[in-house]
């Protein structure tokens, strides 16, 4: 190899290894960003070791010459393995898919799509989120690698970067953390500034500006492609995943619909639909409800007043009103009696909406900030954009009036906003319908209640999330004369529908039911969402829901006024003593103590971690401690390097002194240690994903370093006795050269005298003055020592040898190659011992 090949290669290897690194790790922090849309931390670790798999393997490629559609497919089959090993149980070898492994990905993957569909940001590091992220933040680190290594156009990565900010940025409601930004832009920008200075350093030769001129040539076209190409993608992932975890939004503007968007959120749709499946959003927890006791109450999210034929129910169009600031006391609700509160704790899991869910008649609401309002007249709290609320205390009336106290209400609709009394154009077959319903009843109570019994009634109806087809008639008239099967939204719609046709006031309310009691609270989850009627019975009793599903899974709420079983107490019907105690002074019964439980979610959450076992948790600073130490032992080694090397060029009186003794000890001992530090960390690393891809990461590295450890520890020992003038330190200082040069693809004849071979080499390399001098003074030493019987060795040796090596390094310097799988190692030379 000629000097100025050597040159080249030295360069080009430099350059890949700057450049794949700052690459990959201007991945792992514009990933950051997932921050807002992923809780915890623990899945960054799934990122970087997929990351540095990716970025190691592009470089161990690339050094050999493999071609680079080569090195890119082969990357995506290292991160093939990564995950077939750490997401499934049945690949061969654990970690080599087969048939078997790439069905249990796909699985993975699905459940992965409807934990998404389900949950709002940020979402549970489950196993198959880790398992999506780390095979999307593996391509992403591929792409990158390909585009800044391979293409040499590191400016057009910041396309597929810019994704990864564009992405969570479209589904969480809120900023994302500045920091993000920050180091995404900071590890982009030295992308950029690591490419220029190869360029510059490229032009400053002939040869250099050759290579950058024909690299120019073969890639003109390719970053425009590339730019296309991102852009493309960008905009596919932006139209595809936005919609994913979006919630209701209100109609602020005044010609909106009122309608919210796609339900693929956990908020819930500001409307009902009469027809098409109700759709299932899992079994996701969404509040845990403490101070309710015994009763079964329904949760009110919202209300909706106005019906949309063969569409549904929705809000007004218009803007909200606007209301009062529901952090703190609220105005009285109509039906509130000045009777007894009670506080009710409601602490939201996966809630982020923008409406706030109250029980009852609300008085006073705590722990909220204040950019919530309360609509005296829908009942509802709301916000201006989605939000997560913190837990926050409903001080509410929750009596319920008596069936007597109905039948004797005034319900005229001259008392409410017209909006709630608004007849709709309906079927007139329905009409008829609800006619011989009420038939004989004179009285508000009396028809809501036939219309209600008519829904539950044994026969009449059956509750289903899927609707019978409608055959091309009105929707609602289809359900009640037709299919007669549906679920809550239109049971609730055609209600409050038939209560409107005889004048009576009416609204549909959405919100949940009382959900599932566990140890001390009630959890409230996806699949307790529910619809249900709301009648106005004057400013006395004020709205008094009516529940017309015909549950039969024990969610349904029949209260005292509907149940001929119950007393005509106001609180029948519910235990006023169960978890509730008396306050004193303030006639306000609150949540009585409840014993801690462990938290259902933690328990849950250990079915989806990974099959593998991981690292305990505490072992992260465990992990950080070393990863430090091992960061102070590469410092420490540099540092050594430079002052051995000083004191080798420098007189041979300074050789002998003990910092000397104690360097040159410290510069044999440091690398060996270093990378055992560094090969343990990064095994602890992997130990955090699982025990198995720790032992693959420990055993790979560390095959990948142990020739370069073992030529550094070999070089260490014979610097270590040619500084201290050791009586060998002639044969050492031989045994290095024959080494630097088979490194260096030079190996040396045995039957090659030692001149023959200083000759060579100072041709061959183009040693200059002082290179060749040195070896001279080098030669002239080995035969002293050798053929003239001197014991001493020659102070000047240690200097001397120190200058041929800076020559030969700044001549002919190593390639990656020649590091990393030193030929006098891996060769079986003399050289392998010391």
């Amino acid at each position: 190899m000629t000097t100025a090949a050597a040159r080249h290669a030295h360069a080009d290897w430099t350059g890949s290894l700057i450049s794949a690194s700052v690459a990959g790790l201007a991945t792992v922090c514009a990933a950051t960003a997932l921050t807002g849309v992923i809780k915890g931390s623990s899945w960054l670790t799934y990122l970087i070791v997929a990351v540095v798999l990716v970025t190691c393997t592009g470089l161990a490629l690339r050094s050999l010459r493999v071609p680079a559609l080569a090195v890119g497919l082969s990357q995506i089959m290292v991160l093939l393995l990564l995950v077939t090993g750490m997401f499934t149980e049945s690949g061969i070898l654990a970690v080599i898919p087969g048939p078997d492994a790439f069905a249990e990905l796909n699985q993975v993957l699905s459940e992965a799509g409807g934990q998404i569909r389900t949950s709002l940001p940020p979402v549970d590091a489950t196993a198959p989120i880790l398992c999506l992220v780390t095979i999307g933040i593996g391509l992403v680190a591929v792409l990158v690698d390909t585009i800044a290594v391979t293409v040499v156009a590191p400016a057009a990565s910041g396309l597929v970067l810019l994704c990864l900010y564009a992405v969570p940025a479209s589904l969480a409601n809120e900023m994302l953390p500045w920091w993000t930004f920050v180091l995404g832009a900071g590890t982009f920008a030295a992308l950029i500034a690591i490419d220029s200075g190869h360029r510059h350093r490229g032009w400053q030769s002939r040869e250099g500006r050759s290579a950058a001129s024909e690299r120019a040539t073969a890639m003109a076209s390719t970053p425009s492609l590339v730019v296309s190409v991102a852009i493309v993608c960008g905009l596919l992932a932006g139209a595809t995943v936005t919609p994913i975890g979006t919630v209701g939004q209100l109609p602020f503007s005044s010609g909106g619909s009122g309608a919210g968007p796609s339900s693929a959120g956990l908020g819930l749709q500001p409307f009902t639909q009469l027809q098409g499946m109700l759709n299932d959003q899992g079994d996701t927890e969404l509040f845990r409800v403490r101070g309710l006791g015994g009763d079964d109450r329904l949760m009110r999210a919202f209300t909706l007043d106005t019906y949309a034929p063969d569409e549904g129910w929705r809000l007004h169009p218009g803007p909200m009103p606007a209301g009062v600031v529901a952090n703190g006391r609220l105005p009285r609700s109509p039906g509130d009696a000045f009777g007894r509160s009670r506080a009710i704790r409601i602490d939201p899991v996966n809630w982020r909406d923008v409406w706030l869910p109250t029980y009852g008649m609300p008085r006073q609401i705590t722990g909220i900030e204040n950019h919530w309002y309360y609509d005296q007249v829908s009942g509802t709290v709301y916000a201006e954009r989605a939000q997560r609320p913190p837990p926050y205390t409903v001080l509410t009336a929750l009596d319920q009036p008596t069936e007597p106290e109905l039948r004797t209400a005034d319900a005229s609709t001259g008392q409410i906003p017209a909006i709630y009394s608004t007849q709709p154009s309906i079927d007139p077959r329905v009409r008829q319908l609800t006619e011989r319903i009420v038939a004989g009843e004179t009285t508000a109570y009396g028809k809501a209640t036939a219309i209600w019994r008519y829904f539950i009634a044994d026969g009449n109806f059956t509750y289903d999330t899927q609707t019978a087809s409608n055959a091309g008639t009105d929707a609602l008239a289809n359900f009640l004369l037709k299919g007669k099967r549906g679920y809550c939204a239109q049971f609730a719609s055609a209600m409050a529908v038939m209560l409107r046709s005889q004048d009576i006031g009416a609204r549909v309310a959405v919100g949940f039911t009382s959900g599932t009691r566990m140890n001390g609270y009630n959890s409230i989850t996806t699949r307790d969402a529910h619809a249900w009627v709301e009648v106005f019975f004057g400013p006395e009793y004020g709205w008094v829901p009516f529940d017309p599903t015909p549950l039969d899974d024990g969610r349904g709420v029949v209260p005292q006024y509907l149940d001929p079983n119950t007393a005509n107490s106001p609180d029948s019907g519910t235990d006023p003593r169960a978890d509730a105690r008396q306050l004193p002074g303030d006639g306000v019964r609150a949540p009585a103590p409840e014993p801690q439980q462990p938290d259902p979610g933690q328990q849950s959450s250990q079915h989806d971690n990974v099959s593998l076992a991981k690292a305990p948790d505490w072992m992260r600073w465990p992990v950080l401690l070393l990863m430090l130490l091992a960061a102070g032992l590469t410092a420490a080694t540099v540092y050594v390097a430079r002052r051995t090397s000083e004191l080798r060029s420098g007189p041979g009186a300074d050789a002998g002194t003990p910092l000397a003794r104690r360097l040159a000890l410290a510069r044999w001992w440091l690398p060996p240690a270093t990378a055992g530090g560094w090969l343990l960390s990064l095994a602890l690393v992997g130990w955090m994903v699982s025990w198995l891809l720790a032992i693959a990461l420990f055993v790979v590295a560390g095959a990948l370093v142990a020739p370069a450890v073992l030529r550094e520890y070999h070089r260490g020992g014979r610097l270590h006795d040619i500084l201290l003038g050791r009586p060998d330190a002639a044969s050492a200082a031989w045994r290095e050269l024959l080494d630097e040069l088979a490194d260096r693809g030079t190996p040396v004849a045995e039957a090659e005298t030692v001149r023959d071979t200083a000759r060579r080499l100072a041709s061959q390399y183009g040693l200059n003055t002082d290179g060749q001098r040195h070896l001279n003074t080098i030669v002239g030493v080995m035969e002293r020592a050798w053929y003239g019987g001197k014991t001493d060795v020659d102070t000047e040796l240690a200097a001397a040898f120190e200058g041929l090596r800076q020559s030969l390094n700044r001549a002919a310097p190593l390639s990656w190659q020649g590091r990393l799988l030193p030929t006098s190692v891996m060769s079986g030379l003399p050289g392998l011992r010391r």
